[in-house]
């Protein structure tokens, strides 16, 4: 209707011509007052980085340590199953949830992609769960 289409014209137009005000003042004051905030969640990835790369190798699966982002990317090729089904069932039977590495093309299968955005306490739980699976897998 016509009604609806001028409705959803204002609606785009003040949000993709222009950053919403509220949006503005909230980068305005993350650049002036967030370097605090900013320090603290570099450190936060950084230990959740350290400990999950930390466990993968305890468990024998290697993992390069990432430096940009909050994704670990384990080797677990030598388990015998695609990088698809070794996260079907590490989800089936753990309940942890990775992207297998072939989502990103096929130099990226035998491989997952393991996020550290959670809290350490939950990334401790689904460690856990993957070392459980991938001792099982092994016998």
């Amino acid at each position: 209707t016509p009604e609806l289409t001028e409705a959803m014209m204002k609606i785009h137009q003040y949000t993709m011509m222009c950053a919403p005000i509220l949006s503005q003042k909230a980068a305005l004051e993350a650049i002036m007052h967030g370097d605090e905030d900013v320090a603290f969640m570099r450190s936060e990835y950084e230990k959740r980085r350290n400990f999950i790369c930390a466990s993968f190798k305890d468990m024998g699966i290697p993992c390069d340590v990432p430096k940009g982002a909050f994704y670990a990317f384990p080797y677990i090729g030598d388990f015998g199953l695609s990088s698809r089904d070794f996260s079907l069932k590490l989800l089936d039977e753990k309940s942890v949830a990775c992207v297998p590495g072939d989502a990103f093309g096929q130099s990226g299968e035998g491989y997952l992609r393991c996020s550290f955005s959670a809290d350490l306490d939950t990334i401790k739980i689904a460690m856990e769960r993957i070392g459980d699976f991938a001792r099982n897998l092994k016998t």
